[in-house]
């Protein structure tokens, strides 16, 4: 496991974009393309923002595929939908789109899970019976939840399917998920964390204090793969003996 801090969200979104960029030519290299896993939230924002302004010119984008670890069931048109977001951001300046693959949030919930599962199946490969994904990026809320795999839902971390229905549990929202399983069967993990309000779940998990498994990102450990976590300087406020990037 891989942990790195860094200031400010913008100087971890500048340097994530490189190691980004060096992870997609490794893969493509070995495997001649490279099958992403894209999360939303504030810091893959910047992220986006990096890769259009500086990197549109860097990648052959007919070569990687990007799905989404998790989705609200809104439109794509909508403020809330993290394919809209990156869309709006990113994938509206490049020319190609036959490989982006949304989650249709504004399907019916439970039909969709199948579908995306069924196009994630036919399209990567399996090993362990779950698809791998070359590259898969994570955040993590206040309350530990990643992917939209919350506390009150930990069955979906080691459900047999691909993709699930989860619950907001204070909206009430639905959202589709991968499941944990497939997340842990990534070939490379990154987790992107940022902000003062997840510094003690941040201590917890590393640390394993305050009851700290009843976390969903504390059970994100790659079977056969790596795990990078990158912190911004207020997320990782509590730790003490992780080395800061300068």
């Amino acid at each position: 496991m891989i942990q790195k801090i860094f200031e400010t969200p913008f100087e971890l979104a500048e340097q994530f974009a490189e190691d980004f960029e060096k992870s997609c030519e490794e893969s493509i290299s070995k495997n001649g393309s490279v099958n992403i896993a894209l999360s939303g939230g504030n810091t893959p924002k910047l992220f986006f923002e990096v890769l259009s302004k500086k990197y549109l010119n860097k990648f052959d984008w007919n070569i990687m595929s990007f799905y989404w670890v998790d989705e609200r069931c809104v439109p794509a048109e909508s403020a809330e939908s993290n394919f809209g977001e990156a869309e709006r951001i990113l994938f509206s300046n490049i020319s190609t789109k036959k490989n982006i693959h949304l989650i249709n949030g504004a399907n019916n919930p439970e039909n969709e899970a199948v579908r995306y599962s069924d196009w994630i199946k036919k399209n990567l490969p399996a090993k362990n019976n779950f698809p791998v994904f070359d590259l898969l990026l994570l955040g993590m809320g206040e309350d530990g939840h990643t992917a939209s795999i919350f506390p009150d839902q930990m069955n979906l971390m080691n459900s047999k399917k691909v993709c699930e229905v989860a619950i907001h549990p204070v909206s009430g929202q639905k959202r589709i998920t991968l499941t944990g399983r497939v997340i842990n069967n990534a070939t490379r993990i990154f987790f992107l964390v940022t902000g003062k309000g997840k510094a003690e779940v941040v201590k917890g998990i590393f640390n394993k204090e305050n009851d700290y498994k009843k976390y969903p990102a504390a059970h994100i450990s790659p079977n056969n793969g790596q795990l990078e976590w990158y912190f911004d300087s207020e997320a990782a406020g509590l730790l003490s003996k992780v080395k800061r990037e300068t």
